[in-house]
């Protein structure tokens, strides 16, 4: 059996951490502050299990001990990160931070030390991190040291119970072959690296454009155990995967009498795509893949956990809508999960009521989740508490615990946003009003920015009282930019401006992160003021952002230093992003209406045209700066991870094979663009060579045609040459070096730019 070797050698995860107690903290601060480890002291202070029938919350204290040393005790050793980071925020003013990584290093010689003793307490035992399509928009091609910054992260952010996707399609390759089905059988079934999410829960089947490789289900095995090692060091409890029911086509081959039934088309996906073959909890070979599932699990990585996640109805109708029907589904999966492992809890995203809300009605929605008889032995994700919470409406999930998220963000999409008011009086007032709410938690389809609104929830779940979010925000601006600079009056004048506006959001018609409408495939309807999950909306005063913006620019001014300061770069060069999606939206508008509307005394056409090119032409070469807004990387890793272990002639055909993954799912999602544009990003490369191309397609043909000869299929086809031509992996499309100059790319192109269009 392939890596029989590998789990030997690991033997049990949890065997291996149990002893390590507080030493993951040691030595996340090594990672972190090589050799200033022996100035913290970590101390377990009781033992605090927390369990599904009786979760405690947790505490921790800081202080200075009697030798100088920071002395950190806690009830659990999540509970000590907390405190690590209250420390580190609180009393040293540095963090970590995604995109820009570790700024401990700005830490001084002689550590400052706590003056009196400072203490915390958890609200909620648990605090929860990732969506299941996270790992498909965000973290498919990252490398372990990308992992080990998130993980560095959730920790020191109180997080202890994440989820455990990676290396999943081993435990079922395993699974599928014990039940006699071939390897050549079993590999169609799993769809490509970018799209996995979606083949576990079911929406999807196969690959378009290539063949998931043995390689990649090797890679992730492996990449999987280095995983979970550390989720337990840093004192997490992760959330496994089990069997949902779905299963290759070719099952009922080798079991024609299985109870199989084909779940719904999604998203418009040709058949071979879709209609995933689902087979039914009622039927004896699903409690025979269940323990094969769970088993292999406890096989190679140990009794490390009792929650499993489990989503059979992910944007898809169940087979019927009887009510025993559902009860009947629950029940026999929630019992064949039981008797895999007694102490199993299924772990279940509640997006399917909000999804698919018109068939999951109340009645059904109850009938659904009483097939699980022990209401302790479900946990429900309210996936979408802030914007579109189901608690209230199913009465706390009828009893069964839950836990209140912030979903924040489809499809890693990168526009300023936040709900400020929502995330912290909200779920304080849910905490009050449902007995059976045990966690706060993340829930963002892609991690692409607004880290802010992240880590003020996570630290709401310390707060028995809503934050107050100015002193909050201030806070936030003295620590992030600390370094080898003054901290200006203007970047807490910023941010304040931003805490106000695109932090503030109080129109939940438009409920998640902004799109800016120049990645959107160019027409003349449904650009601007869409609403829902992916808005165009701007529901607050442009000139806001452009005034954060110029506070932005004029403290640099004030302290030039900050053009070094990664913190400042990466904020400069987001808020700039913003700034240009909304004057291209405004000069959009005016062009449609001097289309629509020819007016010899308006602004030209072309004029209106050329400023749209030339907010493309300039903001493309600024976000290739830095990695984090360009598109190379999210190539390159993709690439990286087949070229990782060599296999003669087939790896360029692996790397090729990936890349195309990560372009398409940026782009065309989907073999004929199924969900075009859903995972969009402003990037570097993909501004200036997929944008900009299609809107001068789309500006060209505008200028030739009166809106009474416009044709919108002639548009179209000429839009999808653009598109097509981009797939292409090996093409070098949107390929840009990251320079890190953003003060010069700002100087020569990003200020006459604004000037050009009126912005300054």
């Amino acid at each position: 059996m392939r890596f029989a070797s590998v789990a030997c050698a690991l033997g049990s995860i949890a065997t291996a951490v149990a002893a390590a107690s507080t030493q993951g903290l040691y030595d996340l601060v090594e990672r972190r502050l090589p050799g200033r480890s022996h100035d913290f002291a970590f101390e377990l202070n009781e033992t605090v299990h927390v369990n599904r029938t009786t979760p405690q919350n947790d505490h921790y204290t800081v202080s200075t001990a009697s030798n100088g040393s920071i002395a950190i005790s806690a009830s659990s050793v999540s509970a000590l990160a907390t405190g690590l980071r209250r420390y580190f925020v609180d009393i040293a003013h540095v963090d970590l931070y995604w995109f820009i990584g570790s700024r401990l290093d700005q830490l001084p010689p002689t550590l400052p030390r706590p003056n009196s003793t400072i203490t915390g307490a958890s609200i909620v035992p648990w605090r929860y991190f990732f969506n299941t399509v996270t790992f498909s928009y965000t973290t498919p091609f990252w490398s372990w040291s990308d992992w080990e910054l998130e993980l560095d992260w959730l920790a020191l952010h109180g997080v202890n119970l994440p989820l455990a996707w990676v290396g999943f399609e081993k435990i079922l390759l395993d699974a599928f072959q014990e039940v006699n089905l071939t390897t050549s059988q079993i590999l169609p079934f799993f769809s490509g690296p970018a799209f996995q999410a979606w083949n576990r829960f079911g929406n999807t089947q196969g690959s378009w454009g290539g063949e998931l490789p043995l390689q990649w289900i090797d890679q992730q095995f492996e990449l999987q155990q280095k995983i979970l090692s550390r989720m337990l060091e840093l004192g997490m409890t992760p959330i496994l995967p089990a069997f949902t029911g779905f299963v290759p086509r070719a099952l009922v081959d080798v079991y024609p009498n299985a109870t199989v039934v084909n779940g719904s088309q999604w998203e418009d996906f040709p058949p071979e795509f879709t209609n995933t073959t689902f087979l039914e909890p009622s039927d004896p070979l699903f409690s025979e893949l269940q323990n094969i599932v769970v088993t292999k699990q406890l096989d190679y990585y140990g009794n490390i956990t009792q929650f499993y996640t489990l989503d059979q109805y992910n944007e898809n109708d169940p087979y019927s809508g009887d009510l025993g029907y559902l009860r009947n589904v629950t029940r026999g999966t929630w019992q064949s999960l039981k008797a895999a492992n007694p102490g199993a809890v299924w772990v279940m995203q509640g997006w399917l009521f909000t999804s698919n809300a018109d068939f999951w009605t109340n009645e059904r929605i109850e009938a659904y989740l009483s097939g699980v008889e022990v209401d302790e032995d479900m946990l429900v994700l309210d996936l979408f508490s802030e914007s579109q919470p189901q608690w209230q409406r199913t009465d706390s999930y009828y009893g069964k615990p839950w836990i209140w998220n912030q979903l924040h963000d489809y499809g890693g999409n990168q526009g300023l946003y936040g709900q400020i008011d929502n995330v912290t009086v909200n779920p304080i007032s849910a905490l009050a009003n449902s007995s059976s709410l045990v966690g706060f938690g993340l829930t963002p389809e892609g991690q692409e920015g607004n880290e802010i609104m992240y880590a003020l929830l996570l630290d709401q779940a310390w707060s028995p009282t809503p934050i107050d979010t100015a002193a909050y925000f201030q806070s936030w601006v003295r620590t992030r930019y600390t370094g080898n600079n003054s901290i200006p009056p203007q970047l807490y004048t910023a941010w304040e401006l931003l805490r106000t506006s695109a932090y503030n959001n109080t129109n939940l018609t438009s409920n998640a992160v902004s799109k800016a409408i120049f990645e959107l495939a160019p027409n003349t309807t449904h650009l601007t003021n869409r609403t829902g999950h992916h808005p165009t909306t701007i529901n607050y005063d442009p000139a806001v952002v452009v005034d954060a913006w110029k506070n932005l620019y004029a403290a640099a001014a004030t302290e030039p230093a900050l053009w070094t300061n990664a913190a400042y770069k990466h904020d400069f060069v987001d808020v700039t992003r913003q700034v240009y999606s909304n004057a291209f939206a405004s000069t959009y508008a005016d062009l449609l209406d001097v289309w629509t509307h020819p007016n010899s005394t308006a602004r030209p056409l072309a004029a209106h045209a050329a400023s749209l090119l030339l907010l493309l032409r300039s903001l493309d070469p600024l976000l290739a700066t830095l990695p984090q807004f360009n598109l190379a990387p999210w190539l390159a890793s993709a690439r990286t991870l087949a070229l990782a272990t060599p296999n003669g002639s087939t790896s360029a055909v692996v790397a090729d094979f990936y890349e195309y993954n990560a372009r398409n799912q940026i782009t065309r999602w989907g073999p004929h663009g199924e969900i075009n544009d859903y995972a969009s990003k402003s990037w570097g490369g993909l501004v200036g060579d997929y944008y900009l191309p299609r809107w001068l397609v789309f500006l060209e043909y505008l200028g030739g045609v009166t809106p009474a000869a416009y044709e919108d299929g002639a548009v179209r086809a000429r839009i999808e040459g653009v598109e097509a031509g981009f797939q292409v992996a090996g093409s070098g499309l949107g390929v840009r070096e990251s320079s890190g100059d953003v003060r010069g790319v700002v100087e020569s192109a990003v200020v006459p730019a604004l000037r050009e269009v009126g912005l300054l």
